[in-house]
């Protein structure tokens, strides 16, 4: 049975190579994923041991007691600890280092690399004997020397154009500052290579920035060779204050430094695997597909060995080695394609401000396992329901006929089974439209019964391809014909259409479905924008630790055009047991920059003591304007009865709970301090790149502060949108290319069994033109069907879970993306006609007599 097996891979190669194809798709994005991943993380490791070359040991100060003063975490470490450490046995020499953190504009004014606050980094350059910092080799001017100087990186230079001898704007978490720029250096940091930035000043100027002057945040010591690390960092914790410093080997900290950059950047490394399970997925159908037409033309082969002994065991071990040569063929050239898509991920995936490690392709066993396991997994299970058929045809039937009909008694079990997970899946995605509450447990009721009703539409495609194809039909019919017969040989065997169409429908239905939830949820962060927001600029914070310049609100309010600037100070309150948010506003401006709709009261009688309520809280509490509520305010968090002088609908510029400014800045953790500043000009609410660079100056082009419009708070608020569009048309694509085979497999296949009725069309008239138009519609309508089923079922189900999202947004309704839908609509039909030119130009090719004459 193995040689038979063996020769029938051979007899049917040229049909065989779509379904290799289409698992060799998913086996490249799974195996490429895994060496992409396991490069990425080698590439990390060496960068970060690169980095913490020469450094044995690192001192670092323990985080002092509550309560203690703000400098002590740094007292320990000075010079005379220094000193100390320099005489350990096995200690070679000592670099004192002061690291922070500080964020860059660029030349043009803009924030560098605003979304990566964890890789801005600031240092001290620390001269040794030679006056070099070994840690940041100079490649380009001096060091910087005094407090107006400062040094960049190459790659921080070149993403912000800085030149030698030109300015630079940063912060570190409060006011901007301006230094020159005197010097570049190199860094084998990992977090700067992986698209962070790092602000190098003198010792003195990044002691008053990070530490205390005379004091630092880490000594690195270097080792004499042959003293080992974990020695050396034991006998300098032995010498060490237990309580205020702590020593970390170099090697600990490479692997610490290469875990968190991973982490921060494995979000590029879940998209290829989506991309992997949905053409593993759809590839599946194409294998069960391809197995059930060849089974079905080797019936009388198939019976044959059945007459002479073969049992039906034996049976299905042929058709399974089969699929276990194809599954190591589609492995093998998966792997292959793999190692391709893992050495160009780094160049799709990152960008020339975001870049990701490069270095040599690391093949683990798991890659090599995983490709293995994928492709012949996936082939040997979707060829075992064909096998089993094979089997169970008795001799005599199969002998007496090529082609058995299927059985009443199995279209009745499709039915059932059908339509009893329809109504589960329908039922479950029904009984969310009433939560809208956007939790994890409702979430993943909704994947499920997604995953429910696809399972339900492929079980009963078979049963509807009848009655769709037959509408459908109402239009090839116009081409005469060849429209009629295309519908008929679509009809002739739905199990068949319906396993080609799969790919397809499944494909269109997540694309709609997320096309759907994308748009409509792009829709209500703009409504919820529109809705909340009377201010045409909000200028805000990057990180909830710095605050914004009270003298700023003044600049602001003064630059032309501004007229109103009204300063917000957020702070935290608790009522009730729980933290809620509170802004502080301006009683006499909040209606100019908010536009909160009052359900009671007046936002006039804000003052202190005098708070207004969301519908939410007032709800929760049971408080209605004119009612007292118990509520503990800022830092001292002392507990005291407020008045509720207005209750107002949830809104997302206000916080749960408004108060005057004065009181919240009183209270808040950092007295005085304002977080936001609400700007409405006198365009009337147009926006203008003039109008945004004055208001950057006014805030002295601060780079811990942002200035947005509305359209750039939507985009900030869609948070993963764009990657769900890509998402979206990645899936698209997948879809497109396994349809396309499938269909030219099903076709080429079909051409092959109705070579004798083609050549009778040939022989009674039908030209060449006729039979490729007839091809050609057949692939339309079998196209159409999958998209039409696709469509219904990606709709219903972005109906269905968008409640969720309603109940996260109130502005949230469904909203259909036409002209995505009709994209989609257009490319699956261009499918069908695309994957039909082979198969129809070797249809229209037969010659009339040798097809007639063929048994």
């Amino acid at each position: 049975m193995l040689r038979t097996a063996l020769r029938n891979v051979l007899a049917h190669k040229a049909r065989l190579v779509m379904t290799v194809l289409a698992v060799c798709l998913g086996v490249a994005f799974v195996s490429g994923t895994l060496v992409f991943a396991d490069s990425s993380a080698a590439a990390y490791r060496a960068a970060a041991s690169q980095n913490f070359a020469g450094i044995a040991v690192t001192v670092t100060a323990k985080e002092p007691p509550p309560g203690a003063a703000a400098n002590q975490r740094t007292s320990v470490l000075d010079d005379a600890l220094a000193r100390k450490l320099a005489d350990v046995p096995g200690v070679a020499a000592v670099r004192p280092s002061v690291d922070g953190s500080a964020t860059l504009n660029a030349a043009d004014g803009t924030p560098m690399r605003a979304d990566k606050a964890w890789a801005h980094l600031a240092a001290a350059y620390v001269p040794g004997a030679d006056g070099k910092d070994s840690r940041y080799p100079l490649v380009k001017g001096h060091a910087p020397t005094s407090g107006d100087e400062l040094a960049v990186d190459s790659g921080t230079a070149a993403a912000g154009h800085l030149r030698i001898g030109g300015t630079v704007t940063l912060a570190t978490d409060g006011p901007v500052m301006t230094k020159r720029l005197v010097g570049i250096v190199t860094t084998k940091d990992s977090r700067v290579t992986a698209g962070g930035t790092l602000a190098l000043f003198d010792k003195a100027t990044a002691q008053r920035l990070f530490a205390t002057p005379g004091h630092y945040t880490g000594i690195d010591l270097s080792a004499t060779p042959g003293t080992n690390q974990v020695e050396l960092s034991n006998r300098v914790t032995a010498m060490l204050p237990a309580d205020r410093a702590e020593a970390t080997s170099g090697s600990a900290q490479a692997t610490q430094q290469a875990t968190n950059v991973d982490m921060q950047t494995r979000g590029y490394k879940k998209l290829p695997l989506v991309f992997a399970g949905v053409s593993l997925f759809i590839g599946s159908f194409l294998v069960v597909n391809t197995f059930t037409m060849l089974i079905t033309r080797r019936t009388r082969e198939i019976a044959l060995l059945r007459a002479i002994g073969a049992s039906r065991r034996q049976v299905v071990r042929s058709v399974l080695w089969e699929a276990l040569l194809v599954g190591l063929a589609a492995s093998a050239a998966g792997f292959v394609v793999g190692l391709g898509i893992a050495s160009v991920l780094p160049d799709i995936l990152g960008t020339s401000a975001d870049p990701l490690p490069r270095g040599p392709l690391v093949i683990g066993p798991r890659s090599i396992v995983a490709a293995l396991g994928v492709g012949v997994g996936v082939t040997v299970l979707a060829a075992w329901l064909p096998s089993r058929r094979a089997a169970k045809v008795a001799p005599v039937e199969a002998m007496r006929s090529a082609e058995q009909p299927s059985s009443v008694a199995r279209s009745r079990i499709r039915a059932v089974a059908g339509l009893v997970l329809l109504v589960v899946g329908a039922g479950l995605l029904i009984s969310l439209t009433g939560a809208k509450d956007a939790s994890e447990k409702n979430l993943n009721s909704a994947m499920l019964g997604c995953a429910v009703l696809v399972t339900a539409m492929i079980v009963l495609a078979p049963l509807l391809a009848a009655p769709v194809i037959r509408l459908i039909g109402r239009l090839t019919g116009r081409f005469g014909i060849t429209g009629r017969l295309a519908q008929e040989n679509a009809l002739r065997d739905p199990r068949r259409t319906a396993a080609t169409a799969s790919a397809l429908m499944i494909s269109t239905a997540l694309v709609a479905g997320l096309a759907v939830l994308g748009n409509s949820t792009g829709q209500a962060l703009d409504h919820q924008a529109a809705a909340g927001l009377g201010a045409d600029y909000v200028i805000g914070t990057r990180t909830p630790t710095v605050a914004i310049d009270p003298a700023a609100v003044q600049r602001v309010a003064d630059t032309p055009g501004v007229r109103t600037a009204t300063a917000v100070a957020d702070s935290t309150v608790v009522i009730g047991g729980s933290v809620q948010g509170i802004s502080g506003v301006e009683p006499g401006t909040v209606k100019d920059v908010m536009k909160l709709e009052l359900t009671s009261g007046s936002l006039a009688d804000l003052g202190p003591g005098r708070i207004a309520v969301s519908s939410t809280i007032a709800r929760e509490h049971g408080v209605s304007a004119g009612g007292r509520i118990n509520v503990g305010m800022g830092r001292s968090q002392d507990f005291k009865k407020y008045t509720v002088v207005a209750v107002y609908k949830d809104n997302p510029i206000a916080d749960d709970v408004l108060g005057s400014r004065t009181e919240v800045q009183q209270n808040s953790f950092k007295p005085g301090s304002v977080q936001r500043i609400l700007v409405r000009t006198d365009s009337g609410g147009s926006v203008s790149k003039t109008t945004e660079h004055r208001l950057r100056t006014a805030v002295g082009d601060n780079p811990l502060l942002k200035v947005q419009d509305r359209k750039a708070l939507v985009r900030e608020a869609a948070g993963g949108m764009g990657d769900l569009l890509t998402l979206m048309y990645g899936l698209l694509a997948i879809g497109v290319v396994i349809a396309s085979l499938g269909i030219v497999n099903t076709l080429a296949m079909s051409v092959a069994e109705r070579t004798r009725e083609i050549g009778v069309l040939r022989a009674i008239g039908m030209d060449r033109a006729g039979i490729r138009r007839m091809i050609r519609l057949e692939a339309i309508t079998v196209a159409a069907f999958g998209t039409l089923l696709g469509l219904a079922g990606g709709l219903f189900s972005a109906w269905a879970v968008g409640s969720l999202a309603n109940g996260a947004m109130e502005q949230y309704s469904l909203a259909l993306p036409w002209g995505t839908l009709l994209l989609v609509c257009l490319l699956s039909l261009a499918i069908g006609a695309v994957a039909a030119a082979v198969p129809a130009r070797r249809a229209a090719a037969l010659s009339p007599l040798e097809a007639v004459a063929e048994a």
